[in-house]
């Protein structure tokens, strides 16, 4: 499963959509909206996206952590839009036979999203808005 919405999703929807009978585990990394960035209060973000480049960079990010780590299957959700402190923001669930692999696909995954994606991030703070990396050589 690889999305992109404004909706909030329902972690345990994509559990149910990422199992496979062979899968001894699945690892999930949550990420949410903090309520600082260094010393700045965060009072919300903003999230855009071009929906569907965004879709084939996570389905890149998908394809590749399967074939590097063996992992069973990859689900990526990733909102955009408006968020409050505290809510969710992406859901990454990798399963597979073992541990040791979901883990290492895991982490694999979050850190080629960051690297990877199209997904541009600004924080709005007490002091103003910021937007976070370089959103035009992105695009």
């Amino acid at each position: 499963m690889i999305e992109v919405t404004e909706a909030d999703f329902q972690i345990d929807q994509i559990i149910a959509e990422t199992r496979k009978p062979s899968m001894g585990c699945i690892v999930l990394f949550l990420g949410t909206v903090r309520d600082m960035t260094d010393d700045r209060a965060v009072l919300g973000i903003e999230l855009e996206s071009d929906e569907k480049e965004a879709i084939r960079q996570l389905t890149q990010v998908r394809d590749e952590t399967i074939e590097k780590f063996g992992v069973t299957d990859v689900s990526i959700v990733h909102r955009v839009g408006s968020l409050s402190v505290g809510e969710n923001i992406v859901l990454i669930a990798v399963g597979a036979g073992h541990r040791p692999e979901a883990f290492a696909g895991c982490r694999y995954a979050i850190e080629r999203l960051k690297e990877f994606v199209h997904i541009w991030k600004k924080e709005i703070t007490e002091e103003g808005e910021y937007w976070i990396g370089d959103r035009k050589n992105d695009k």
